[in-house]
């Protein structure tokens, strides 16, 4: 079983900066994906940044130029840094992992998510 536990969350003015950290029970290089979505409310849970196994980025529209993600080996956590925040950047944010592996000609894939972190931005 993979633990993703975040923290950083909290309240900003717009225009103001957060860095979410989230902490893995197990490398983060035993990951397949790795990496930050969000969900506002009423609304569906979206990607915001994350990372592939080849170590490739993938980023929002919105937050390209903004966000950043991040990784510490050493440590087994991945960061989000938040710059520049509007509010409607407002969401819960969960940190996302999935572990890929192959039996045979079968490809099988488990998710993991962390439990959420609030993240508002006052205007």
């Amino acid at each position: 079983q993979v633990q993703l536990v975040e923290s950083g969350g909290g309240l900003v003015q717009a225009g103001g900066s957060l860095r979410l950290s989230c902490a893995a029970s197990r490398s983060i290089f035993s990951f397949s994906d790795v990496g930050w979505y969000r969900q506002a409310p009423g609304q569906q849970r979206d990607l915001v940044a994350t990372f592939t196994s080849g170590g490739s980025t993938n980023y929002a529209y919105s937050v390209k130029g903004r966000f950043t993600i991040s990784r510490d080996s050493a440590k087994d956590t991945v960061y989000l840094e938040m710059n520049s925040l509007k509010p409607e950047d407002t969401a819960v944010y969960y940190c996302y992992a999935a572990i890929t592996t192959n039996k045979g000609w079968t490809r099988y894939k488990s998710d993991y998510w962390g439990q959420g972190t609030q993240v508002t931005v006052s205007s």
